[in-house]
């Protein structure tokens, strides 16, 4: 019977897609910040069985029967999850830190209500109010900025806006923004103008748990995360928040923006979870951190212009505009791509081009630091980075540069 196939009898064109993927990951460098490579016990979660299972509701309180062990799994992941970041009231059943931030939403706005965010061009989310975002067409936005000088928020320009503005919710957080959050300084901008307080930590949850960023758990209202990326957990979303938003924010989560959990991708989030616990994983995140700061520091030494200047995080934002004028995002991203370098384009503060074409390259270490890159692997990459900007269209510098990474890849395998 076809049912009883393995994928390659099944369906070989998928299967051949899977192995060419496979293949493409173990021979290139996964070099933007929002990705990194699951623990292969991660992907047998959420390759499992769960997938099978509706279980819509939550632990002890499901709308299907036979949900006993799918609710052991979702408690397992809850509790694991209070253990890395804290909090009174965990939500692990948002499909992604998108869908987090929604319910956050749903659950504390009416239509029309005030969110102040970063914006995006500044390091902002999509989901923090952009205008091709449901949440900037259900909402009135407003944004601040960074400094155009320093590339850093300034708190104080903020405090200004929030009182002009008299926003229903502040955000902080960011998807490309360098350098650490004051979560106090804006809990404190969102409580004088009687504003509600979300923390958006998605790209930074693994530098969370391990205390190299600091934690808004206790300090904002709610506080959202991606699983996959600098935690490196089953792929999706959380929401935690204070007790008194418990029932509003789980009715937000499912039904009000939700159907079924995906079981089978909390499973791979419980399994995440439960290896960030560890020695190894802490030490793995010092090394993303370490791996980020030796890259800032190398590129800087060969006069690339970056945003801010450095570094708190887990990668760097090229500004093109002052050390390679003539190349653009787009341009850059493909230089890099085309020999096993894989970034992606970004817009930068006062960015001018499309978010098509942008000005800025965004280059994040959590990947290679699964590989097991330390800094003379990130030393070599900011040459071969830098190489290539030089000299984008140089068919000696691109084939030198495919010869690291082939090397690199081959000395740090991501699967054994």
């Amino acid at each position: 019977m076809m049912f009883q196939d393995e994928l390659s009898t099944a369906d070989p064109a998928v299967s051949q897609a899977l192995a060419d993927e496979r293949r493409r990951q173990e021979t290139t460098l996964s070099m933007i910040a929002s990705e990194n490579h699951a623990s292969p016990a991660v992907m047998e979660a959420q390759g499992s069985v769960l997938t099978n299972k509706y279980a819509e509701g939550y632990p002890g309180s499901r709308y299907y029967g036979g949900c006993e062990h799918v609710d052991e799994v979702e408690r397992l992941a809850i509790e694991r999850a209070r253990e890395l970041w804290g909090g009174d009231h965990i939500n692990v059943q948002p499909h992604s830190g998108t869908q987090a931030n929604m319910a956050v939403y749903f659950s504390a706005l009416e239509p029309g209500d005030r969110i102040l965010s970063l914006s995006l061009s500044h390091g902002g989310h999509l989901s923090h109010g952009h205008h091709v975002n449901v949440s900037g067409q259900l909402y009135e936005v407003e944004q601040y900025e960074v400094d155009p000088e320093t590339g850093r928020i300034d708190y104080d320009a903020v405090r200004e806006r929030a009182e002009a503005f008299d926003p229903d919710l502040v955000v902080s957080g960011s998807s490309a923004y360098p350098r650490e959050f004051d979560f106090d300084h804006i809990d404190g901008i969102a409580r004088s103008v009687d504003a509600l307080h979300l923390a958006d930590i998605a790209h930074v949850t693994g530098l969370v748990a391990t205390g190299l960023h600091d934690n808004p758990v206790g300090t904002a209202d709610f506080v959202t995360g991606s699983t996959h990326k600098t935690i490196r957990a089953g792929r999706g979303g959380i929401v935690i928040c204070e007790e008194t938003h418990a029932d509003d924010l789980d009715s937000a989560v499912f039904p009000g923006s939700q159907g079924g959990p995906l079981m089978h991708n909390i499973a791979g989030k419980a399994v995440g979870f439960g290896q960030a616990r560890s020695e190894d994983f802490a030490a793995y995140a010092e090394r993303v951190v370490e791996n980020a700061s030796v890259l800032a520091s190398e590129l800087r030494e060969r006069d690339v212009s970056l945003v801010s200047g450095g570094t708190d995080k887990h990668f760097v934002l090229v500004d093109l505009r002052e050390s390679h004028p003539e190349l653009t995002g787009a341009d850059a991203e493909t230089a890099l791509n085309d020999v096993g370098i894989v970034v992606n384009k970004n817009t930068v503060p006062g960015e001018t081009r499309s978010p098509f074409v942008t000005s800025g390259v965004r280059i994040g270490t959590p990947a290679v630091t699964t590989r097991g890159f330390g800094p003379a692997e990130m030393t070599e990459v900011a040459e071969t980075v830098v190489a290539l900007l030089d000299a984008p269209d140089d068919p000696s510098v691109a084939a030198d540069a495919r010869a690291t990474v082939e090397r690199l890849c081959s000395e740090h395998p991501v699967y054994e």
